[in-house]
């Protein structure tokens, strides 16, 4: 859970610290950290530090945690923020809580990272609160409780954080403590993607191409996608280049599919990597290439995609761009069957009939062991 970056909360609290009113001392390595001389800063506000300055204190953590103007070193940045995290001061109460939830320059421990991240989210700190709401989702350091986390997330969504308003949606699209409710889920979705949230941009464009599913609800889907494409999400290049393959809200065009595809594909998403494998076969928007055809479906049948698993069981079993190899073919079928891919237990079926007792013996310990594996 590496939910923390430490220069960006540095920046934020700088931000709100206001040099006037301040001593002389932390004005200047304000001043200095503002000019980029980290280790004049570090030595403007280490006396502070030592003085019991909390905001002092966090700020050397910080510089700690990040190597800047100090060797990198997580345990004192740790110590540092401890003291200001026990006055109460909720930045390092935080950034304490997250380095528990990471294991970094402390032993992993999610029930000490909720308790910090409780004190400050107390206070009405939007990162702790989303960190608590997190952590309640998923049951780590507390017991996995819907109601709660979506009371923290809420909070943290209330005053406009991106990461809570997607979290928030996606618990009212799953009806996780909450009743399932499109409407609502789209509303908080929404407020996500304004601010550019990839993944509440993607479930937004997923929600108009497959729950509303109207041709002009198809389009709004189309600019929810490319906005998360845009910045890099596999899941949206995959979404977005589906739609160029059957022409739904975009004019058909492979080669525009097959670019998307790639992206996606080189970020190992698997159902890319499998839809990319099929332009090749057919020679739609790239070459014809059997053999990249066989490598992508081997990646993707890898990570259990079952339609990869069934296209690489047939590429075995005809000796398209790989050698004839009908043991590997029932393999495949055998393991596509079972995630639930009914043409490959047809073809599975059919092949099996034709093999010897030793052949079938084999393919049926390979597709087991894979399956075992690979959590069965």
């Amino acid at each position: 859970m590496k939910n923390l970056q430490f220069v960006l909360y540095t920046g934020i609290l700088l931000l709100m610290i206001s040099a006037s009113g301040w001593g002389a001392d932390f004005r200047k390595g304000l001043e200095a950290f503002h000019s980029g001389d980290y280790t004049a800063s570090f030595q403007q506000w280490r006396p502070l530090a030592e003085q019991g300055n909390t905001r002092a204190q966090f700020l050397l953590g910080a510089m700690y945690y990040d190597g800047e103007g100090v060797p990198q070193n997580y345990v004192l940045a740790a110590e540092w923020y401890w003291l200001a995290a026990e006055r109460a001061f909720a930045p390092a109460q935080h950034a304490l809580g997250a380095m528990y939830a990471d294991g970094t320059g402390v032993s992993q421990d999610y029930t000490e990272a909720v308790r910090w991240y409780r004190r400050a989210a107390e206070q009405g700190y939007v990162l702790s609160q989303h960190a608590l709401g997190y952590l309640y989702e998923k049951g780590w350091g507390v017991s996995q409780d819907y109601n709660e986390a979506v009371a923290w997330y809420r909070l943290a969504a209330e005053q406009a954080y991106a990461s809570a308003q997607n979290n928030l949606g996606l618990l009212y699209y799953k009806g996780h403590g909450v009743v399932q409710y499109y409407k609502e889920a789209a509303k908080w979705l929404r407020l996500s993607a304004e601010q550019g949230m990839p993944e509440a941009q993607f479930l937004l464009g997923w929600m108009y191409n497959n729950i509303l599913g109207s041709p002009e609800y198809c389009e709004e889907a189309v600019g929810w996608y490319q906005l998360a494409a845009d910045q890099g999400l596999a899941a949206a290049q995959t979404s977005l280049g589906l739609l160029y393959v059957k022409g739904q809200g975009v004019p058909q065009n492979y080669k525009k599919a097959a670019s998307l595809f790639v992206l996606a594909a080189e970020q190992d998403e698997g159902i890319a990597q499998t839809n990319l494998g099929l332009l090749y076969i057919k020679g739609q928007g790239v070459p014809p290439d059997k053999e990249q055809a066989f490598r992508l479906f081997a990646s993707a049948a890898e990570q259990g995609v079952p339609v990869a698993q069934y296209r690489l069981g047939m590429m075995y079993e005809s000796g398209c761009g790989v050698l004839q190899d009908p043991v590997s073919a029932f393999v495949w079928y055998r393991i596509g069957a079972s995630l639930g891919n009914k043409e490959a237990k047809v073809r599975g079926d059919r092949i099996g009939k034709t093999m010897n007792p030793s052949q079938k013996e084999e393919a049926q310990k390979r597709a087991e062991a894979w399956l075992e594996s690979h959590g069965g």
